[in-house]
């Protein structure tokens, strides 16, 4: 059975992101051996800006970004949910982000996940406006992008501050997982 990773990209365990996460994650069992994660449940340090993963697609730190990198790597299908902090990813996941540097397929060396994942991407904001979450899909695409992983689809979902708002959104969320389990 192909694996899932739903990664809740805010640090806040039991808000509207995780909500939506558990939804994607309830309707994807099904299909595959799913497994849920926070952000918060790693603990990381920031990037150094050392540059040495640059020469041996390593970081210097051993923390909690290998653990998640692990989960990662095991998984066929990634979902990404993130909220809107300030227009963008939380910080937590920005630095996520940073620290996957060693796996950033722009230099050699660098390491590698297994090839023909496949990436989704869904981001909401508490405000009307879709161009917010347009910038959120876009950072997630483009961290996908940089570790190989086809993003195949993502999500917008606006008017979403506190969890019980998450419940005018179930059906959105429900069809965009359709795509996920053809």
């Amino acid at each position: 059975m192909e694996q899932a990773l739903i990664v809740n990209c805010s640090p806040v365990r039991t808000g509207a992101t995780a909500r939506i996460a558990g939804i994607i994650a309830q309707r994807l069992s099904a299909r595959y051996a799913v497994h849920e994660v926070c952000i918060d449940d790693y603990r990381f340090g920031f990037c150094l800006g050392c540059r040495r993963c640059h020469d041996t697609a390593i970081c210097v730190q051993r923390d909690g970004v290998d653990n998640l990198m692990e989960e990662f790597s095991c998984a066929d299908v990634i979902v990404c949910v993130s909220p809107s902090y300030w227009a963008d990813v939380p910080g937590q996941f920005k630095a996520f982000i940073d620290r996957c540097t060693p796996w950033c397929n722009t230099h050699e060396p660098h390491a590698r996940l297994r090839p023909g994942k496949r990436g989704f991407a869904v981001a909401l904001r508490t405000g009307p406006g879709m161009r917010e979450c347009e910038r959120i899909l876009d950072t997630l695409e483009h961290f996908y992008g940089h570790l190989d992983i086809a993003c195949r689809g993502r999500l917008g979902l606006c008017g979403v501050e506190r969890r019980e708002d998450v419940a005018g959104k179930i059906n959105e969320i429900r069809q965009f997982c359709e795509g996920m389990i053809l």
